[in-house]
């Protein structure tokens, strides 16, 4: 943390707590998950009954505002594998016991301008690339400087240098699943609103500084574009995004290879119902481990699946054909925001088109107050990649 205090006193201004009326604003949060995990080969299932509570204050001055969170994992039914403690001889639950400073920040915002340092929650896009696993107990953050600067209306560039990325794995994280992965990591997009959506082109430089994790072979340099907008249709609407990009080594990654990302994602909102498909592909260069596309600092559990069978893109690279439906009421007697979900997977290889297998996702989540609940459940069958698995969870979350 000593470069984030460093940038934190030197942005600071003198005498702005003088000028300005300070407000102060706490901010909490509670989680309870239940995650049960059947996986084909291991003889017994995961039950996971985990705790995270989040706690912080924010204070806010003028233009500036400086803000601190920590938070705790607490497993209180601990029948899994967190991934460093035991043997895997229960399903991996990549929710580990931690304690952390997961925020600690300085931003200055004023019309047309942005800066944040500090340890921070980074998002682009829709965090294919870079994202804070939300889904998670612990979360991912980043020691970084972000700067967003707004020159024009609807044109906006948005900038981040990070030196340590603060994983999901947490305080007793090591080997090739560390608590904090150091490196030179610049993440930047440039985009504008046109009459199609937004027009976004984009450079993720992701730097893994470190011999454990994977060697550095999972340094990349990812360079590429992205529209997402929407359309109306009578009294319907269509959503897309189609985006494309093209990856190779970077930094003290051994490798030489290059490798493409294609989305193209289509949906229809008649304001109740939703349909959609999509076809994703992160390809594959010459077959060799780690030569196909990687994202390792994406918010992977919204893509490919629940199962999280892709976390890292298997050599000969992953295709993924899907469809999802769903339906939404703003509101069903006390219940707010009720949702139902449903999507299906068809996984195969990008090199060759072998089969690897497919995969069902349910959801059902409402909100009460402050309370929102959710079940989920995901089905994977495979054929000719990893195990067939089924994994439950049951989650309520709490915000101040």
């Amino acid at each position: 943390m000593n470069r984030t205090l460093i940038l934190l006193l030197a942005l600071a201004p003198a005498g702005a707590a003088h000028a300005q009326t300070i407000g102060l604003t706490p901010l909490g949060e509670a989680r309870l998950r239940y995650e049960n995990v059947d996986q084909v080969g291991i003889a017994a299932d995961a039950d996971a009954l985990t705790l995270r509570l989040r706690a912080g204050v924010e204070a806010k001055a003028g233009r500036w505002s400086a803000l601190v969170e920590g938070q705790g994992n607490i497993a209180v039914v601990d029948d899994y594998f967190d991934g460093l403690h035991g043997p895997a001889t229960e399903p991996l639950v990549a929710d580990p016991q931690n304690i952390a400073l997961t925020r600690a920040q300085l931003r200055y915002a004023s019309p047309g301008f942005a800066v944040t340092a500090g340890r921070q929650r980074l998002g682009f896009d829709d965090e294919r690339f870079v994202g804070g696993v939300g889904f998670r107990q612990n979360g991912q953050s980043y020691d970084a400087l972000r700067a967003e600067i707004m020159p024009v209306k609807g044109v906006k560039a948005d900038i981040a240098y990070a030196w340590s990325v603060r994983t999901i794995w947490g305080i007793d994280g090591a080997g090739a699943r560390q608590q904090a992965v150091s490196g030179d990591n610049v993440f930047a997009n440039l985009s504008a609103q046109t009459p199609a959506g937004k027009v976004t082109g984009f450079a993720y430089l992701v730097d893994q500084d470190e011999a454990a994790v994977q060697g550095f072979r999972l340094s990349s340099q990812s360079y590429g574009v992205r529209l997402d907008g929407s359309q109306p249709i009578g009294k319907a609407k269509i959503a897309y995004q189609f985006s494309h990009a093209r990856q190779s080594d970077w930094q003290r990654n051994p490798n030489d290879y290059s490798a493409d990302y294609w989305l193209a994602d289509v949906a229809l909102d008649l304001g109740g119902p939703r349909l959609g498909v999509g076809y994703e592909i992160l390809g594959a260069d010459d077959g060799a481990a780690l030569t196909s596309f990687q994202t390792p600092l994406a918010t992977g559990f919204k893509f490919q699946g629940w199962a999280d069978k892709f976390l890292v893109t298997p050599p000969d690279g992953v295709r993924d054909l899907y469809a999802t439906a769903g339906w939404s009421w703003k509101a069903v007697g006390p219940l707010k925001a009720v949702t139902l979900q449903a999507a299906y997977h068809d996984y195969r290889s990008d090199r060759a088109h072998s089969a690897y297998g497919d995969e069902i996702d349910l959801l059902a989540s409402a909100k009460l107050g402050k309370l929102t609940g959710s079940a989920r459940y995901a089905r994977y069958r495979a054929d000719g990649f990893a195990t067939d698995t089924d994994k439950y969870w049951l989650q309520l979350d709490w915000t101040l």
